[in-house]
């Protein structure tokens, strides 16, 4: 009867758990760290290095953190990490904006008819409240930074930074008062910037409207035809643009009969040559016969025209905006209610008409009584009952179009002539474009165009919002004049200081006066400051005045929307404030969307969960990191739970290798601080390894006992670092992802652990090409941990841990696995510490360390990498042939398995080289090969006529040859008898 071996065999151990647990696991990780205060050593250890500054683009701080937002902050942590791992310092400041209309439009939609100071303070407590959740959501995904001393746009000391800023605006003449068009919010009663507006996909009505002609060679013979998709806005009609060079044509049109009432109408009307035919397929009207007369544009300059509805004439004037895409070639111009509107009238002297309040509603200067108090909107169908009523409505249409929408309110916006301040941007235009052309990097490249375009057509920047919840707009006025003096907003910026921007709110006019000593009279309005000078001045709040940092900033990183918002704001701040750009680099990643390309936000209606939390309790937050570094986030980033299940997969092989390994090191001499040599009691003699650590020379002992598929593992490691350095150095962090992954489930789970399985179960435990293994796999594992740190940040810390469990405090587990699987070990007690504090005050944390140098792989002399790999390479191909021929000998029930064969390979031996028949019997995992000289490559199967060694399964000739030891072959009664002569010893 065969002995059972099985306690002779090195058989992995490890308390490395394959259940991940995450959930569970993860907080202790994060408790571990807030006490042993590793962020702030970290920075301990960078303190002399490069620095690397990302500055954080503030989030609002309204609501808990979705999976747009987590998408952001991972990303940003992802940078940080990487550039601490190649060896700079990177200090990480978050930072929250907390003022504007996000915030007050909740706090008052819930308690309306607020004095100003009571909408403030609720406000001060909501975005407190969310700064809270925020912080530890952002904690909880393994975020690294200075979350003890965050920027907070309300902290009086940033607040008077804004308004220093404002003063040097002030100073340099950047800022006026003018009353014209704006993008104007109905929904919550305040201007908008543009970066505040989003569009969303809607049905209009739109008209042909007719203006019959009052004066010049055509009066009373035709009527000049214009369409418009806003009806609303022809009460403030007072102008017909057209365009100069274009032909334009006056013809005769016939509408047929349509029914048995009505009869058939004809038109002589003057519209665009180019624009008669879509005039005629959209309104059912037919040209009679030849235009009447056919001359450019420019003649029709000057003369009038009669309103459709009012007793008011509209002049026609020339523009070079009117295009021949749509319409009639005439414009209808509304100076109150559009910038091309506006920029004509003013131009040509005629006022400024928005009959418009604040809520979007008519006023008296309408001009039509029935229509005073309606919502502009609600009254399309007033205006065009009207035009119809009075014949003046050529034809009506359903028009589908983008149509900008408040993003906070969720109602569409109206273009509306306000008084308002202004930033000249033409001042800093071109400066600014020079930098995104010439002084900034993009990534991706495509943001560059994005930006440059929204620079160039962005029109004066409106900076003034009627809102409560912001800091004060530093106008003062002396007799009811807007003053705008830098020296008093100073003045008042040392004050808001002190006391924060309420001050404004909560003193009198004549006590403000008195504390900025200002003339006696002075008023002020409640107006603020938009929220975009508010992030877009952190460069000078945050990056200028803390020491660990600096302006500029190396990387700015947000999503693509930014390129109108943050990056923008801040471009256009920094240009006048520091005439440079306050970043090095922008880099922009896509909105988070479903699988149908819907966008996922906190503000949007998707129906299903999109709170990072939920993924967080559910998968762990290492599930969702590895989310964030699997895609491409240059584009729009899928997400769903489908796509979670999938990833969990990758996870688990991830984690599954870095067990395998860890379970395969039980007995792998460790180097202790000093790099003096230990072994385990009971496990070979020690064996003078060095640690892996960055710097350190390779092992040549080990090097030398190594065999081909050692040095090719070694190579591929080395390919697999230069890959993950310079993808992280790229910032192409999916890369990363694949890179690992491939690595993970090819090169080591399907080739290399499953080859050299049995020299590590098998051989004696400190044979030479045993050690060899592990110290490869000792190399693997300690650059895996590292290159995987920035993304899986728990697990590389878990795994990290159990290096050297003798000085973790957790004991090593002596229950020894099966055969072919690792036995589940019990899990480690949830009180002992997975890293405790060093005597020095340092930690013993993965991501205090570099990642590793590319010479893993360096061969022994006289081998060169090449070689490595086509020799491997060709073996792979010889595999693949004996594994076509081992399928079909078991299919046909010949074998059970690959060692029950005796395989005849025919092949070119230059092909083998110099590889042992030992060698290739454990690459291709045979008991019994032959090789034959020959051409092509082929393989035949039969059964072996040797027995199978009880011990390590394998049928070998050796087998029966010894008389201790019938059942074994002759390596493992050799180690079995020196196992026995130790324990006799012992």
């Amino acid at each position: 009867m065969s002995q059972n071996y099985k306690d002779t065999l090195n058989l992995p151990r490890t308390d490395f758990p394959m259940k991940a647990n995450l959930a569970q696991r993860e907080p202790e990780l994060l408790k571990k760290w807030e006490e042993t205060r590793v962020y702030q050593q970290i920075q301990k250890t960078r303190a002399k290095a490069e620095l690397f500054v990302l500055h954080d683009g503030p989030p609002f701080a309204n609501g808990d953190v979705h999976m747009g937002t987590a998408l952001n902050k991972i990303l940003k942590d992802f940078v940080v990490k990487s550039q601490t791992m190649l060896g700079k310092r990177a200090p990480y400041v978050p930072g929250w904006d907390c003022h504007g209309l996000p915030i007050e439009y909740k706090v008052v939609r819930e308690s309306r008819d607020l004095a100003p100071l009571e909408v403030r303070k609720r406000c001060e407590a909501f975005a407190r409240k969310f700064i809270d959740i925020q912080r530890k959501q952002f904690k909880r995904l393994g975020v690294f930074g200075d979350w003890e001393h965050p920027y907070l746009t309300m902290n009086p000391p940033y607040e008077a930074e804004i308004l220093r800023a404002f003063a040097v605006f002030v100073e340099k003449d950047l800022v006026y008062q003018s009353m014209k068009p704006v993008f104007w919010s109905t929904g919550a009663q305040t201007a908008l910037a543009e970066a505040e507006v989003e569009y969303q996909e809607r049905d209009d009505t739109a008209v042909f409207v007719k203006f019959p002609i009052i004066s010049g060679a055509l009066k009373d013979k035709a009527s000049i035809a214009i369409w418009t998709t806003t009806p609303w806005t022809l009460p403030a009609n007072l102008l017909i643009a057209v365009h100069p060079k274009e032909i334009y044509v006056v013809q005769e049109f016939t509408k047929p009969k349509v029914g048995g009432t009505s009869a058939a109408r004809t038109e002589i009307l003057v519209l665009a040559d180019k624009l008669v035919p879509q005039f005629c397929a959209a309104t059912a009207f037919e040209p009679t016969g030849e235009p009447m007369q056919s001359f450019p544009g420019d003649k029709l300059e000057g003369i009038g025209a009669q309103h459709p509805f009012l007793p008011r004439t509209a002049m026609v004037l020339l523009a070079e905006f009117v295009t021949m895409d749509t319409g009639t070639g005439a414009v209808h111009i509304a100076p109150g209610h559009g910038e091309d509107d506006y920029l004509l009238g003013s131009k040509n002297g005629f006022p400024i008409l928005s009959p418009v309040d604040d809520h979007g509603r008519y006023t008296n200067e309408v001009g039509i009584p029935e229509l005073v108090g309606k919502y502009v909107f609600d009254a399309n169908a007033d205006i065009i009952r009207i035009l119809r009523e009075r014949g003046m409505l050529l034809a009506e249409q359903n028009f589908h179009h983008s149509y900008p929408y408040c993003w906070r309110s969720k109602t569409p916006i109206i273009f509306r002539a306000v008084e308002q301040f202004f930033i000249r941007l033409d001042e800093i235009r071109g400066k600014a474009l020079d930098a995104i052309h010439h002084k900034i990097k993009w990534v991706p490249s495509w943001g560059e165009n994005r930006i440059a375009g929204t620079v160039e057509s962005r029109p004066d920047w409106v900076i003034s919002r009627q809102r409560s919840w912001g800091v004060p707009l530093p106008v003062f006025y002396v007799e009811g004049r807007a003053t705008l003096n830098p020296g008093w907003i100073r003045r008042l910026a040392d004050l808001v200081a002190q006391r924060g921007s309420n001050v404004w709110f909560e003193l009198s006019d004549a006590e403000l006066a008195h504390e900025l000593e200002l003339p006696e009279g002075t008023t002020k309005r409640n107006d603020t400051i938009d929220v975009w000078i508010d992030s877009g001045v952190s460069h000078r709040a945050v990056c200028a005045t803390h020491p660990e940092l600096r302006d500029p900033a190396d990387m700015y990183l947000e999503a693509t929307d930014q390129h109108r918002g943050w990056f923008q704001s801040s471009l256009m701040t920094s240009i006048p404030l520091n005439d440079r750009a306050p970043y090095k680099m922008c880099l922009t990643h896509g909105f988070v969307v479903d699988l149908d390309g819907k966008k996922i936000s906190k503000s949007g209606t998707y129906d299903k969960p999109t709170d990072a939390g939920h993924f967080v309790k559910k998968d762990g937050a290492d599930l969702v990191r590895l989310w964030a570094s699997s895609i491409n986030f240059g584009d729009d980033v899928p997400f769903s739970e489908e796509m979670f299940t999938r990833l969990g997969d990758t996870y688990r092989r991830i984690r599954n290798t870095l067990r395998i390994l860890l379970g395969n090191l039980f007995d792998y001499p460790q180097c202790d601080t000093e790099g003096r040599a230990s072994a385990r009691p009971g496990h070979g003699t020690p064996h003078p390894t060095l640690s892996p650590r960055r710097g350190e020379d390779e092992n040549e002992e080990s090097l030398a006992s190594a065999t081909l598929i050692d040095r090719w593992i070694l190579d591929r490691l080395d390919h697999v670092i230069a890959e993950c350095r310079n993808a992280y150095e790229a910032f192409e962090f999916h890369k990363v992802y694949h890179s690992i992954n491939h690595f993970c489930a090819v090169d080591l789970s399907s080739l290399y652990i499953d080859i050299t399985k049995d020299r590590m179960y098998c051989d004696a435990p400190d044979s030479p090409r045993r050690r060899a293994t592990q110290f490869a796999m000792h190399r693997i594992f300690d650059a895996l941990c590292r290159l995987l740190a920035p993304v899986l940040v728990f697990t590389a810390e878990e795994a990290w841990a159990h290096r050297h469990p003798e000085r973790n405090g957790a004991k090593q587990n002596e229950v020894k696995g099966s055969r072919d699987e690792n036995v589940k070990v019990p899990p480690r007690d949830p009180s002992t510490p997975l890293r405790s504090a060093q005597d020095d005050g340092s930690v013993d944390s993965v991501h205090l360390q570099l990642f590793p140098d590319c010479r893993a792989g360096t061969p022994p002399a006289g081998a060169t990498n090449d070689g490595v790999r086509q020799q491997i390479d060709q073996l792979l191909r010889l595999r693949g042939v004996i594994g076509q021929a081992l399928e079909k000998a078991r299919q046909e029930k010949l074998i059970g398995n690959s060692l029950e064969a005796r395989v005849t390979l025919k092949c070119d031996r230059k092909t083998i080289g110099s590889v042992s028949k030992e060698e290739l019997e454990e690459f291709f995992i045979l008991s019994d090969l032959i090789i034959e000289d020959a051409g092509d490559a082929s393989a035949i199967v039969e059964k072996t006529p040797y027995a199978k060694c009880a011990r390590c399964w394998r049928h070998r000739e050796t087998v029966g040859q010894s008389a201790a030891h019938p059942d074994l072959c002759d390596r493992c009664e050799s180690v079995v008898a020196s196992i026995t002569k130790m324990e006799g010893r012992g």
